[in-house]
Parts: structure tokens; C-alpha cells; sequence
């Protein structure tokens, strides 16, 4: 019995229950706000027929995507369960994909409100509502077909079995080659320069425009503001790649634990990142915002409805 409750209350085992109810309250409250925009998405024709918003789903969707593997990567972290490279290989390639999609999304969401700014009239057939899910469709295939490229590069451990012998569901695992290495961080830096030069180039176009146009001064401004808010959200993305430079940091003047700082840069550059991005951009635009707090208000008058009801019952049976 003394032994059983050594194990109870084990520093390491402390320590996994106060991450999971950190991870666990804050991810079921970002699913909940998400599953709000979605709904209010789907229920309104004039979300469906402008590109804006649905490009803007897409990104919820991603999100979405991205947090749920990466929780799910970090429980099976958490409780140190193994598994065989082929049932790890589709969650890191989803992981990495939906990583590598969310700049390529800003910036296309960025090129739609230049194009709606400079050609407001005659739009190009490719960034009209009904045809804006090729372009979305086309961001997922060259994210998906990245993420299997890197890890088809470089050469497995050859003590690794991929159907038989379990592993630790990690990216330095599974192939840990130097060209993996190599291939990933070009990769990264070429998207996000890439994206960062599309956002400024953007940005500064509708700037102009603004010095040009006198009648429509303020959609032009909100399109500024809003390719603005995408480089904001661009830099939270890129929030991630300074983990290394935290761990190093963390190293050098704290004696952390590995777990401990893993979960630290899981939680600060990973998770709470995906979770400010969407939601400021959601409760930002003055129509989402509006339909935010009347699904909101509706959902608090079926709560209270049923309860006015008992009270009723109440009152009859007691007369």
C-alpha cells in the first residue's frame, strides 16, 4: 500500500495531471468558440457567397484540424504510449501539413481583399465564391504533398521496424536524417518569406489605393486594417519557430526538465497561437460579431427556458 501511494503522488505523475488540465479547459473552450463561427457559417447565405468568409472557414477548419492532432500527439506524449511508425506517419503528416497551410491561407485571404479592392468591378472568375474552393483545394494538395515529401527524404533507422516496433509518435523519431532537417527548415523559411513578402505587397497596394480613391475611403481602410491583422497572424504562426531558441534559453538559466519545457513551447507557441488567431479575426469583423452574440443570447434563453418551465410544474403541483 506504501509503495501504491509513493506512485499516487509521484513528482512526474503531478506534474502530467496539472498539463492535461491545463490543455484540456482551454482546448474544449477554443472548440467551442470555433464550432460557434462554423455554425454561423453554415446557417447564413451570405457567408456561403463571399469569398472572404469562406476562406476564413477554411482557416477554422485547419485550426481546428492542427489542434486536434497536435493534443492528441501531446497525450500520447503525456502517457508515453508507443506506437509503430505507420499509424504515426499519418498524424505528423497531418500535423505538419496544416502547419505549413495557415500562412498559405492568410496570404490567400490577404491577395482576395486586394483583389476586391483594385478590382471591385470586374473580379477575376478564380476569386468568385463558387470558384474560391479551388484555390482552397489546391492549398491543402501542395501542404499535404510538402509534408509527405519531407518525410520520404533521408533514410529511416534501419533498427526501426515500420509495421512492428513502437516509438515515440515524434518528428525526430520517425526520420530524424539530416536532409529531413534540411528540407523542413527551407521549406518553412521559403512559405513564410513567401507569405510575408505577399502580405506587405498587399498591404501596401491598398495603402496607395487609399491616396486615389475619396468616395470609398472607409472599405478601403477596413481591407488595410484586415491585411494588417493577417501579418499579426502571420507572426503568431511564426511564434513557433522560436522554440528552439527558448529551449536554449530555458537550458542555460532554469533547471527545467525536458518534459517540462516541451510542454511549455507546446502551450505558448503552439496552442495559444492557433487559439488567438481565428478568434481575433472572428470577433473583429462587425458581422460575425453581431451573430456571435445572437447565437450566444439564444443559446442562454433555451438554457434558462426549461428552468422557467420547472418552476411552473413546481408552482402547479404545489397549488
Amino acid at each position: 500500500m506504501q509503495n501504491l501511494t509513493v506512485k499516487a503522488v509521484s513528482p512526474r505523475s503531478l506534474s502530467v495531471i496539472i498539463k492535461v488540465c491545463v490543455v484540456i479547459p482551454f482546448f474544449c473552450i477554443f472548440l467551442c468558440c470555433i464550432a460557434v463561427m462554423l455554425h454561423i457559417f453554415a446557417s447564413h447565405r451570405q457567408f456561403l457567397d463571399t469569398s472572404r468568409y469562406i476562406l476564413f472557414a477554411s482557416m477554422l477548419i485547419n485550426d481546428i484540424a492542427q489542434l486536434l492532432v497536435s493534443v492528441l500527439l501531446f497525450f500520447l506524449d503525456m502517457a508515453q504510449v508507443k506506437l509503430a511508425p505507420v499509424y504515426c506517419f499519418p498524424l505528423l503528416s497531418i500535423s505538419i501539413a496544416t502547419f505549413q497551410n495557415t500562412p498559405l491561407i492568410l496570404a490567400t485571404m490577404s491577395l482576395e481583399r486586394y483583389v476586391a479592392i483594385i478590382y471591385p468591378l470586374q473580379c477575376p472568375p478564380a476569386w468568385r465564391s463558387d470558384r474560391i474552393w479551388i484555390i482552397i483545394l489546391s492549398l491543402w494538395l501542395l501542404s499535404c504533398v510538402l509534408s509527405v515529401i519531407e518525410y520520404s527524404t533521408g533514410q529511416q533507422n534501419p533498427a526501426v521496424d515500420t509495421f512492428l516496433t513502437p516509438v515515440v509518435c515524434r518528428s525526430a523519431v520517425i526520420n530524424s536524417s539530416e536532409y529531413q532537417t534540411l528540407f523542413k527548415t527551407a521549406v518553412k523559411i521559403l512559405c513564410f518569406a513567401v507569405v510575408a513578402i505577399i502580405i506587405l505587397f498587399t498591404y501596401v497596394r491598398i495603402l496607395l489605393e487609399t491616396r486615389k480613391l475619396r468616395e470609398d475611403r472607409t472599405s478601403v481602410s477596413k481591407a488595410m486594417h484586415t491585411v494588417l491583422l493577417h501579418g499579426f497572424q502571420l507572426l503568431l504562426c511564426m511564434l513557433a519557430f522560436t522554440i528552439p531558441i527558448t529551449e536554449s534559453l530555458i537550458v542555460l538559466h532554469a533547471n527545467w526538465l525536458i518534459e517540462d519545457i516541451a510542454f511549455f513551447n507546446f502551450f505558448c507557441f503552439i496552442l495559444i497561437p492557433r487559439f488567438l488567431s481565428p478568434l481575433i479575426y472572428g470577433f473583429r469583423d462587425q458581422s460575425f460579431r453581431s451573430y456571435i452574440g445572437k447565437t450566444l443570447l439564444c443559446c442562454s434563453n433555451r438554457i434558462k427556458k426549461p428552468s422557467v418551465k420547472t418552476q411552473q410544474r413546481n408552482s402547479i403541483e404545489i397549488l
